[in-house]
């Protein structure tokens, strides 16, 4: 079967900006505590000893993150590039090439997933596929947290540093997020909007919503 096109053009966008991409965010966390924040939370929330996925890692800032607050954690990612900083930057850590949407793991495998800022370029049509991907991949009670920016309208970026590539951002309003997640079986833990901050260059807010996999599915 051909890969769907919106994968083929994200693969393609971030293969070219990584180097760039990984310089300009290197270090992002630390500017942001309220992130940290939620993925502290997210660390205190995963219970049992099987892996969490950090799904759409990019350069692994996120996934170095959570393996320095003890998580088993691994990253996936489409782009060869961005996995190839992350190997290069965390060797000790696990990366593998992979769609959030067809993931090679078993039923119930993860203890806990996060998709932090990734699921922006996957059409909202197909984000119920890509949460029940989730949901099948998660242990019953594991956490997920999942990061967006909020909003309406999406950010187109051409030509970014140069490079002749091009991808558009999907703002999504936290109440559909919200909507998608519970029809795919989750709970609802928490939802968590900040205010865009224009010292980071931000032009919309920044949406956090942790769900879990019931403990027993109906």
């Amino acid at each position: 079967m051909a890969e769907p096109d919106f994968l083929t053009t994200t693969r393609t966008f971030y293969d070219a900006i990584a180097e760039d991409y990984a310089t300009l965010f290197r270090d992002a966390l630390m500017t942001r505590p309220l992130e940290r924040a939620m993925l502290g939370l997210f660390a205190e929330l995963v219970d049992g000893d099987g892996p969490v996925a950090d799904l759409g890692c990019g350069p692994g800032e996120a996934t170095a993150h959570l393996a320095a607050l003890g998580l088993p954690v691994f990253g996936v990612d489409l782009s060869e590039s961005m996995l190839a900083i992350a190997r290069r930057d965390n060797p000790r850590l696990r990366f593998e090439q992979g769609s959030m949407l067809e993931l090679d793991l078993p039923d119930g495998a993860l203890s806990g997933a996060m998709s932090f800022y990734s699921s922006i370029h996957t059409p909202m049509e197909k984000l119920p596929a890509l949460f029940a991907e989730c949901h099948r991949v998660l242990a019953p009670g594991a956490p997920l947290l999942v990061a967006f920016q909020a909003g309406e309208e999406h950010r187109h970026h051409d030509r970014p540093w140069g490079h002749p590539v091009a991808l558009t951002f999907q703002r999504r309003r936290p109440q559909d997020m919200a909507d998608l997640l519970t029809a795919a079986g989750f709970t609802l833990l928490s939802r968590t909007v900040r205010e865009a901050d224009p010292a980071l260059d931000e032009t919309s807010p920044q949406a956090f919503l942790f769900a879990r996999k019931p403990a027993a599915d109906a």
